[in-house]
C-alpha cells in the first residue's frame, strides 16, 4: 500500500458541518479534508432541517439553554460541557453569518428563532424554514473551497487508522472510489465522520452513516461512551422511503398537532409539555400509537396550511413526491433513527483517548446530549467544538507524523447489512427488551463469524451489549422490561480493541 507523506499537518476525516468549519478555523494550519463523496452529499449536516440552537434571543442567555441541555440529559449530562457549547452559541452563529449563512429575519431584522420541543425558550435559527443544514454546508463548502490552506480529498472513504510503535495515531488508510488504497500520514487526525443511523432499517441518516469513524477509532484502542443511546426522531415521514425524509420539529413549534387516524390528539397521554415534549417521549408515544393500530400523523392543516410551501419548503417537497398534500391532509409519520448520543469518548477539548486523535461532532462522546439530545444542539456542539480542538491544536507544537501500521476492516456484505438493518430496527429501536436484545447479539455474532469484523458488524454489537447491560429505561433508551429510571445516573464505557 502506497503511503503518502507531505506537509500537511491535520488530517480531518469528514466534511459536514464539523469537519469543515474546523478545517476553516484551523488557518494557516495546512489541512486535508477527506471525503467519501462529494462534498456535501454524504453530510447529515446537510439534511438537518431544524437548524442551530443558541441563546439569541432578548429573554433567553446560555444558562438558561445550558439548563434546558442538562434537564433534558435526563442525568447524564455533563453541566461543564452544557455550559461550554451554550455560552460559544451566539458566536457560532456570527460566525456562519459572516460566511454567508442567510438565517430567517424578523420584520426589524433580528434574527427570526423558533421555539423546538423541551426548550424552554425559542432559540432554534433557521433557513427557510426548514433548509438550515443546507445553506449553512453550501456556505461552509464554498468557504473551504477557497480556502489555500485546505486540500480537499473528495470521494475517499476511511478504511483505518495507523498507529506508530509508540501507540499513537499517526494516519489513516483510505480507497478511493477507483479501489485505490492509500496510507495517509498526517501530525494529527480528526474523525468527524457523523453517527450510525444507516445501521437502523429506518433512518432519517444518510446509509454511509455507519459508525466507520467509530469502528476505526475502537480498532487503535480508544474508548468509547455512551453506545446504548441512539436518539429516534418521533416524525419521519412514513412513506417507505430509505432514508426516510425528516419532518421538522419545527412544524410543532408552529403549533401542529400530533393525532391518531381518528384526527385525536394523543400526546397529552405521555407527557404533560403534549406536542412539545422531550423526542425521547414523544418517539415512544408514536410507536405505542402505531403498534396499536391507531397511526400516527402530523396534521399542520391549520398551524401552516397554505404557506407549507414558502415555510417548510423540504418537508412540502418530500410530502408531494409521496402524493401527500401536508396543506389539506396529515402526515404519516414514524420514529426513526437520528442521532447518536453514544460515540468516541472525548475530553472538553475534543482529544480522544488515544494520543494523534481528536474526535468531532455525531461521532465524539463529549457528554453534551446525555441520554437524549435537545433538539438542535447537534450543529452547537459540532460548532463549538470545532472551536475548541482548533485552539488547542493551533497552541501546540505536533508531533512529527511517523510510520504507522493499521489493518483494513473488511466490507459489510450487502445481503448481511440488510438483515442487520432489520434486526437493529426490531430488537435495539424505540423499545428493548432482554429477549430481543439477545437474540440481535446472537444475529451479530453468527454474521461476524461469517463474514468477519466489519465495522458496522461491530459498532451493531457494541450498542446491542450496552443496550442490554443498562437494565434501566433512561432518556432514548427504554427497555419495557426495565420501565423504571434508576436513583444513581452513570454513563457507560467500553474500551477500545488495540493490544498494548
Amino acid at each position: 500500500m502506497p503511503n503518502s507523506n507531505d506537509n500537511d499537518t491535520v488530517l480531518i476525516i469528514g466534511a459536514g458541518l464539523a469537519g469543515l468549519f474546523l478545517a476553516l478555523k484551523l488557518a494557516p494550519m495546512r489541512v486535508r479534508v477527506m471525503s467519501p463523496a462529494p462534498l456535501g452529499e454524504a453530510a447529515a449536516s446537510a439534511w438537518a432541517q431544524g437548524g442551530f440552537a443558541a441563546a439569541l434571543g432578548p429573554e433567553d442567555d446560555p444558562k438558561q439553554h445550558a439548563d434546558d441541555t442538562v434537564a433534558c440529559g435526563a442525568g447524564l449530562v455533563d453541566p461543564t460541557i452544557a455550559r461550554l457549547i451554550a455560552e460559544a452559541g451566539p458566536a457560532c452563529v456570527r460566525e456562519l453569518i459572516g460566511l454567508g449563512v442567510p438565517f430567517d429575519r424578523s420584520a426589524d431584522g433580528s434574527l427570526s428563532l423558533s421555539l423546538e420541543a423541551a426548550h424552554s425558550r425559542a432559540r432554534v435559527a433557521r433557513v427557510k424554514g426548514d433548509l438550515a443544514g443546507k445553506a449553512i454546508m453550501q456556505s461552509l463548502i464554498a468557504a473551504t473551497r477557497a480556502a489555500d490552506h485546505v486540500t480537499l480529498m473528495e470521494g475517499v472513504r476511511l478504511e483505518g487508522l495507523q498507529r506508530d510503535p509508540a501507540g499513537r495515531v499517526c494516519g489513516a488508510l483510505t480507497r478511493d472510489g477507483s479501489g485505490h488504497r492509500a496510507a495517509l500520514s498526517a501530525r494529527h487526525v480528526v474523525l468527524a465522520t457523523g453517527g450510525t443511523g444507516g445501521l437502523y432499517a429506518v433512518t432519517t441518516n444518510p446509509p454511509s452513516a455507519r459508525g466507520d469513524g467509530l469502528a476505526a477509532a475502537m480498532a487503535v484502542g480508544a474508548a468509547l461512551a455512551d453506545m446504548e443511546f441512539v436518539q429516534f426522531h418521533p416524525t419521519a415521514i412514513d412513506v417507505g422511503r430509505d432514508p426516510a425524509p425528516l419532518a421538522t420539529e419545527a412544524l410543532r413549534g408552529e403549533g401542529a398537532r400530533l393525532v391518531n387516524s381518528d384526527g385525536a390528539s394523543f400526546m397529552m397521554q405521555y407527557h404533560p409539555q403534549g406536542d412539545l415534549a422531550p423526542r425521547d417521549v414523544v418517539a415512544r408515544a408514536i410507536h405505542t400509537e402505531r403498534q396499536s393500530g391507531r397511526g400516527a400523523f402530523l396534521d399542520a392543516r391549520q398551524a401552516v396550511g397554505r404557506h407549507f410551501p414558502q415555510e417548510f419548503p423540504s418537508v412540502f417537497d418530500a410530502c408531494m413526491l409521496a402524493g401527500i398534500d401536508p396543506r389539506t391532509q396529515p402526515i404519516p409519520i414514524a420514529p426513526a433513527a437520528h442521532y447518536h448520543m453514544g460515540g468516541i469518548l472525548s475530553d472538553a477539548w475534543g482529544q480522544s483517548s488515544v494520543d494523534g486523535l481528536s474526535v468531532l461532532g455525531e461521532c465524539a462522546s463529549t457528554g453534551a446530549h446525555g441520554a437524549n439530545r435537545l433538539a438542535s444542539n447537534s450543529l452547537l456542539e459540532a460548532a463549538a467544538f470545532a472551536g475548541r480542538i482548533a485552539e488547542r491544536l493551533l497552541g501546540t507544537t505536533l508531533a512529527a507524523s511517523g510510520t504507522g501500521h493499521g489493518e483494513v476492516t473488511p466490507d459489510a456484505p450487502v445481503a448481511a447489512m440488510a438483515s442487520l438493518r432489520l434486526a437493529m430496527s426490531a430488537h435495539a429501536g424505540v423499545v428493548r427488551t432482554t429477549s430481543g436484545l439477545t437474540s440481535l447479539l446472537a444475529l451479530i455474532d453468527e454474521t461476524i463469524a461469517q463474514h468477519g469484523r466489519c465495522g458496522p458488524f461491530v459498532i451493531s454489537r457494541t450498542i446491542a451489549q450496552c443496550a442490554l447491560a443498562r437494565q434501566e429505561s433512561r432518556g432514548a433508551h427504554f427497555r419495557s422490561d426495565f420501565p423504571e429510571m434508576l436513583a444513581q445516573a452513570r454513563r457507560s464505557f467500553t474500551p477500545g480493541l488495540a493490544g498494548d
